[in-house]
């Protein structure tokens, strides 16, 4: 009878265990967080009213700054002007508020608290021609960045990376810029922050001298308008023409040049 009813209690604790290992649990991690001395706005829950808010971002989604609530970090005060490194604690939660984030951040300790000088807020009236009017920031140019160095276009306008991989239309069709700095890199700290950030790019085409100024990641039809672009067309097949994207940061300075070649099939 003993026997049976040990065995019993232990059939029941396996049970329990094996239903407690099936219930979602909270992740719990330590990570590293950048906060923009620049703000953002986002639009609360339930309003259409924005509202200025923290820009930060994450040592596991490098190159993307996001909108972060003031007071969303538990024990860290933003101070504008101030651009931080921090070490938080993030939970993601496995039950969120139907109407809330499904993440909670605490504050572990402020790695960097760097007030900003006037003379690194941006420069709106640098002038910039040639390519050599633009300035390398200090540390640049360094290999941060990367793209498709090879892009294939055919009669019927089609674009194509190299690999075969087919891009949408032209009118849709992007120039992706990576982040491909290692994190055991001994600057990953360094270049994490606003003024290593790729925010535009000077276009340097084949068929100007004159520079265009576009976003980063910049649409195709921005980078290469379509005068261009037909030009390209009507190459024979197997010629080639070559570009390049000088990145700048917020304040206009040079970071990395990407050199990329389009080819006619």
């Amino acid at each position: 009878m003993n026997r049976i009813v040990i065995s019993c209690l232990l059939f029941a604790a396996l049970f329990i265990v094996g239903c407690s290992k099936d219930e979602p649990h909270d992740i719990v991690n330590e990570i590293k967080m950048s906060v923009s001395a620049e703000t953002g706005t986002y639009i609360p829950w339930g309003s259409d009213t924005p509202v200025e808010c923290m820009l930060v971002m994450s040592e596991d989604n490098p190159g993307v700054w996001e909108p972060l609530a003031f007071g969303r970090i538990e024990g860290f005060t933003y101070e504008g002007g101030h651009e931080y490194y921090l070490s938080v604690k993030r939970t993601i939660l496995a039950n969120p508020p139907t109407d809330g984030s499904d993440r909670t951040y605490s504050l572990i300790r402020v790695l960097e608290d760097r007030l900003m000088t006037e003379s690194e807020e941006p420069e709106e009236d640098k002038e910039i021609k040639t390519e050599e009017d633009i300035v390398y920031y200090d540390k640049c140019p360094f290999n941060k960045y990367a793209m498709e160095k090879e892009l294939l276009v055919d009669s019927e306008g089609n674009i194509r990376y190299n690999n075969g991989d087919r891009l949408p239309p032209y009118d849709m069709a992007r120039l992706w810029i990576e982040d491909v700095l290692p994190k055991d890199d001994p600057n990953w700290i360094e270049f994490q922050k606003v003024p290593y950030m790729a925010i535009y790019s000077f276009v340097l085409s084949p068929f100007t001298d004159e520079l265009r100024l576009v976003r980063n990641d910049p649409m195709f039809k921005e980078a290469i308008p379509e005068s261009e672009f037909n030009d390209i067309l009507s190459m024979k097949s197997g010629e080639k023409v070559h570009y390049a994207l000088i990145l700048v940061n917020v304040y206009m300075d040079g970071l990395q040049k990407l050199e990329f070649t389009i080819t006619k099939q």
